[in-house]
């Protein structure tokens, strides 16, 4: 990327924490929120899921998805209080759900006008539109963001993700694929529940604004896998592959190698073999090979996964826990969309 974007505000509500410290500091300690949820499968077994301690576990739709964005809006919106005032235009960029059973687009419609709504509360005046779908759509979003700061150097780009599997036709539509961990199932996930927010800005407008730079953003990059989940084929690799090059392409190999890697692995063979096959094609890229999946603390959070896992690596950078200064996420959604995105302490040399 030339043009130089940072993360200068995060803000996160998980079944692990209320706000982007909490839930990274209980990823980093290895604490999962999996536990039996109210919801009876038509064999009877109980259903794990990650859910989001308060809300009411009747609730479904857009009901938990409001208070889950709106929480992860405001810590946002706190954290950017403590600058000097942004007299220049703001976008929200939303990573919302795949279309699915329990999700469609009325749905959607309906969240940009909850998450706009939000945002007034919040005293935010700010462009809203829908950036991308599925675990990936954030890293769409983060391209996007890299468009608009180049045409408006003044502008602060929200990118924000939620989703949430807890809906009743999304867990039976589920179930039919045998997607759900559960007894008798292979290849299943653990549904969870989330939101993450970022906020990115230009190198000279967050001097202006005199917000912290939490993280340099070194590349994002999105590309297609034509072989799907449901392929008969399997998996190449081709679209993760392509996305990580993308992402990467700015590196001076191999003394900027990549030292901590955030996957959307989930407990699902086909990712897991994906990865495998992007680890061969872009070996040059890693410093190590090993990754954090926090699918297994968390549960599967969809939308909301890119934006959470580059808070976790912001995280790691302010703690002073991060195994080197560049970490990056990868993320594909079922309808084929894959992303990369780079992230770099903002010290780093």
């Amino acid at each position: 990327m030339n043009l130089r974007l940072e993360v200068v505000a995060i803000g996160a509500r998980t079944p692990l924490g209320h706000d982007a410290p909490s839930s990274a500091a209980a990823v980093r300690a290895g604490i999962a929120r999996c536990s039996e949820y109210a919801f009876a499968t038509p064999d009877c077994a109980p259903l794990i899921a990650a859910a989001d301690a308060r809300i009411d576990p009747l609730l479904e739709g857009n009901a938990r998805l409001e208070p889950l964005l709106a929480s992860a809006l405001a810590e946002v919106a706190r954290a950017l209080a403590h600058g000097a005032p942004h007299h220049g235009a703001n976008h929200l960029l939303l990573a919302l759900p795949e279309a699915r059973p329990g999700f469609a687009r009325r749905e959607a419609g309906e969240l940009v006008g909850l998450a706009l709504a939000c945002l007034r509360r919040l005293g935010v005046h700010a462009e809203v539109r829908i950036a991308g779908h599925g675990h990936a759509g954030a890293i769409q979003a983060v391209e996007q963001a890299a468009r608009l700061v180049a045409d408006d150097p003044d502008a602060l780009c929200w990118i924000a993700g939620v989703d949430s599997w807890l809906h009743a036709d999304t867990l039976l539509w589920l179930e039919d694929q045998r997607r759900c961990a559960q007894p008798g199932v292979r290849s299943g996930f653990i549904p969870g529940e989330a939101a993450g927010c970022l906020v990115l800005a230009s190198t000279d407008l967050r001097r202006r604004l005199r917000l912290p730079a939490l993280a340099v953003v070194r590349g994002a990059r999105t590309a297609r896998e034509s072989q799907l989940r449901t392929s008969e084929a399997g998996t190449f690799g081709v679209g993760i592959s392509a996305a990580v090059e993308g992402a990467a392409s700015d590196l001076r190999l191999p003394d900027e190698q990549v030292d901590a890697l955030y996957s959307d692995i989930n407990g699902e063979r086909y990712r897991s073999e994906e990865w495998g096959f992007v680890a061969m094609r872009t070996a040059a890229v890693w410093r190590s090979l090993q990754y954090e999946a926090p699918a297994d603390r968390w549960g599967d959070v969809g939308a909301a996964f890119a934006p959470l896992a580059a808070i976790l690596g912001v995280q790691s950078f302010r703690r002073n826990y991060a195994p080197g200064p560049r970490a990056m996420i990868t993320a594909g959604s079922d309808g084929g969309l894959r992303g990369a995105l780079l992230l770099q302490h903002p010290v780093a040399r």
